[in-house]
């Protein structure tokens, strides 16, 4: 019996993905969708104490797409849809429907810019029934993160033991990857008795429409990611892992069932998926639970814990533990079509092309890998030797 369950900052979760904030959270109807396709819980979309953030513009997203030709393609989700369109009272109310029409956790999320403000807020969560708070100090479009001349670090820690003062449930805190020292700053809000920290927002980010000058959409700096940022979230989670006791909750680029596996594999209680859902459906939150159950019976385990951080505690080497034998040459197959691909990018200029298939020639070949990479057809092996 597989059991996909997990307990993330005292909220019990049937399965480890949850909704991040977002306009996929907004409403109780939205959220109920996100239930039926079995999320384990849902981070409301963020009421901000400032005003002007309520009401986003139109159009406010736009799928940035690269395409470096043949099998280089990727893209980044880029957005500028800013906070819920109501204000605490009425956020409030949606809070509380949300929390008793759901049969899953409803984490309210707020970001504030006076003192007064995170306290009201927080407390108005905690009245409306919320089980636990999630403090959005990192958000791309204008957070504690941004703000000129402040220091960021004492000033997340100050925010976070402001709230934990004026709340008894369970304050979660989600970081920015554009934080200097993410782990201390982790640490410091564990110190300060929250729950859980989130690792991360989505980055700022700038793109610019070059027939007219300017900057797409509505002329300014927004959020992107995509699934290219799972990897240095990955990073700063498993070095995390095996220092924090808080609950870490993975965000940034999870779209598939084994992007859950990894974040959970370097330590992640929960994984937050927002992209995924947005271009893909809820739909894909089942493919999420399903391919993360089916990986865990092939394994072997029954429970999340059974493999959580295991690529955390000592798996990972450092610098000088590395393994720097040379010890793989390429090696080509007679399927070699002698398209032309492999042989321009050799450094080390050990690939004959004057024959057909082509050759490599060992003893200048160095094992990189690079050539068995961007083949298209899988025609070069690495062989040890």
């Amino acid at each position: 019996m597989i059991d996909l369950s997990v307990e993330y900052a005292g909220l019990k979760l049937k399965t480890p993905v949850i909704a991040a904030s977002s306009g996929i959270t907004e409403t109780v109807e939205l959220m109920k969708k996100l239930e039926q396709h079995g999320i384990g819980a849902v981070v409301m979309k963020s009421l901000f104490e400032e005003e002007i953030c309520r009401q986003a513009p139109t159009p406010r997203y736009k799928v940035l797409r690269h395409d470096m030709g043949g099998k280089y393609r990727t893209f980044s989700f880029y957005s500028y849809e800013q906070a819920s369109v109501w204000g605490p009272d009425r956020y409030a109310r949606e809070v509380k429907k949300a929390v008793n029409e759901l049969n899953i956790p409803i984490i309210p999320s707020i970001n504030c810019i006076t003192d007064d403000g995170w306290r009201r807020y927080a407390a108005l969560m905690q009245q409306a029934g919320a089980p636990a708070l999630e403090l959005n100090v990192s958000c791309p479009h204008g957070s504690i993160v941004f703000r000129g001349g402040t220091d960021v670090a004492g000033e997340i820690i100050r925010v976070t033991e402001l709230v934990l003062n004026e709340v008894d449930i369970p304050v979660i805190v989600k970081l920015s990857p554009q934080l200097t020292a993410p782990l201390q700053i982790a640490k410091a809000v564990e110190d300060a008795g929250a729950k859980g920290v989130v690792m991360f927002n989505r980055l700022t980010g700038l793109d610019i429409d070059i027939d007219a000058e300017s900057p797409v959409l509505h002329g300014g700096y927004a959020g992107h990611g995509g699934p290219w940022a799972i990897y240095y979230a990955l990073r700063w989670i498993s070095e995390a892992y095996p220092q924090l006791h808080v609950d870490i909750s993975a965000s940034g680029g999870a779209v598939t069932a084994d992007d859950v596996v990894k974040y959970i594999l370097a330590g992640a209680k929960t994984v937050q998926v927002c992209t995924a859902i947005m271009l893909k459906g809820p739909g894909v939150i089942d493919e999420m639970n399903d391919g993360l159950g089916a990986w865990m019976n092939k394994k072997g385990y029954n429970a999340l814990g059974q493999f959580r951080g295991k690529v955390s505690n000592g798996a990972i080497r450092g610098t000088k533990d590395i393994d720097r034998r040379h010890y793989k040459k390429a090696h080509i197959l007679d399927k070699c079509t002698s398209c032309g691909i492999c042989a321009p990018l050799c450094i080390f200029d050990a690939i004959d092309s004057s024959t057909e298939p082509y050759r490599v020639v060992q003893d200048t070949c160095d094992g990189c890998g690079l050539c068995a990479e961007v083949c298209p057809i899988s025609a070069i092996e690495m062989h040890e030797v």
